[in-house]
């Protein structure tokens, strides 16, 4: 059955024009430079819970209509009323009700509240939540989440071929993706009019003090070590990554990068504090909706990287199957495709490009949102990694972020 709030209604089309000027953008506030920040980062790589996994929740979704969303902030469809038309839509539809709770602010913060609930196989208050790749990895292989019952997602079948199958969940038996995103570079299309092509452009001299990074570590590693020559996807080693991180420092140290920061760096760029960063390609789309059409996103020349956010059921939600009627709901092409006009994310959904065409025909062609494979073989997945370098890369990057 097809929601009652398609893109194809008028209004939705209407709303979709208004709404790119006063949206937020999905990665808010990331955990910022100082030490107590870095301290809870640190905190929240441990790799938690004892030898024994916990055991699924009894699921009580026969006889309690109801579910916790856990996501991020702006990652959804939403009116000027405060209201998510394609949630209502779903709740009409299935006769549950659905809390969407605004609960995840950055990937290490989130698990640093519910790593103990969740190791002792309790619940953290949402039964299903929405988490980048890596985080995903830790908790699958933690065994803090549920495996779908494939039967009740038949949308699954509409995920596309490149996200089908991951190294920490082959088959995509315990989670699927929500939005997809690339981190690359972007600059001030009027200040810097001969544009950038690669990272290393961010370390001219006429940029001095004027270029930011990300505080999350796997994009802006990611890109350094790609243009230094290093397959990310693969199994590089420590001395690759301490090269990167000698980089960086180096830029840090000589003043060449501004700050290194989550989602605030968009602050800086339209103040004019910075006229290049390493970024995320959705909150570009959104920055020139916003403040004018004034910046420019590009992959690098030596690539930029891929992440997703993933839905996963924790290990102590009691809804799992309500919680897989909302994600099969999402894997609707006409659904997704809605969803994808507000967020300006890569939407999972085959079939979501030709839906957006009916909304937009400008948003079907927009290779951030609708990469096309030409593009996406210019970007590559940063690798699993081991619970030993995630605490041994995190702290290397944590103080740099200090030194910055």
């Amino acid at each position: 059955m097809k929601p009652s709030n398609l893109p194809q209604d008028p209004k939705i089309r209407q709303l979709v024009q208004s709404a790119r000027a006063s949206q937020l953008t999905r990665r808010g506030l990331l955990a910022g430079a100082g030490a107590g920040a870095t301290a809870l980062a640190l905190a929240a790589c441990s790799t938690g819970g004892g030898k024994s996994k916990p055991t699924p929740a009894k699921d009580q979704s026969a006889t309690d209509k109801s579910l916790t969303w856990a996501n991020w902030q702006a990652y959804l469809d939403q009116d000027d009323a405060g209201k998510y038309p394609t949630l209502e839509a779903f709740e009409k539809q299935s006769g549950l009700k659905v809390k969407y709770d605004v609960a995840v602010d950055d990937n290490n913060t989130y698990y640093a509240k519910v790593k103990d609930q969740l190791a002792l196989g309790k619940d953290i208050g949402a039964d299903t939540v929405c988490l980048t790749d890596w985080m995903i990895a830790r908790w699958i292989r933690l065994g803090y989440v549920q495996t779908f019952d494939e039967s009740a997602i038949p949308n699954k079948k509409n995920l596309v071929s490149n996200l089908q199958n991951v190294d920490f969940d082959p088959g995509r038996k315990k989670s699927l993706p929500w939005q997809s995103g690339f981190a690359g570079i972007c600059w001030n299309k009027e200040k810097l009019p001969g544009g950038l092509k690669s990272v290393d452009d961010l370390w001219k001299p006429e940029l001095k003090g004027k270029v930011g990074v990300l505080s999350e570590m796997r994009d802006t590693m990611g890109l350094i070590l790609m243009q230094q020559g290093v397959d990310i996807s693969k199994d590089f080693s420590d001395a690759e990554f301490e090269k990167g991180i000698e980089k960086i420092t180096k830029e840090v140290s000589d003043g060449q990068i501004r700050n290194i920061k989550g989602n605030s760096y968009l602050n800086d760029l339209k103040s004019g504090d910075t006229l290049a960063a390493i970024c995320w390609s959705g909150d570009i789309t959104q920055l020139n909706a916003e403040a004018g059409d004034n910046w420019e996103f590009a992959i690098p020349e030596a690539g930029g990287t891929l992440w997703s956010d993933n839905f996963v059921i924790p290990i102590g939600s009691s809804q799992k199957a309500n919680a897989e009627k909302l994600i099969d709901y999402y894997y609707q092409p006409e659904v997704a495709a809605e969803v994808a006009a507000w967020v300006n994310y890569i939407t999972p959904v085959e079939g979501a490009k030709a839906e957006a065409a009916k909304i937009d025909p400008k948003l079907a062609e927009n290779q951030l949102i609708f990469p096309d494979e030409q593009t996406l073989s210019k970007v590559k997945i940063f690798r699993s990694l081991t619970p030993a370098e995630e605490q041994k890369y995190q702290a290397a990057f944590q103080k740099v972020i200090l030194g910055a």
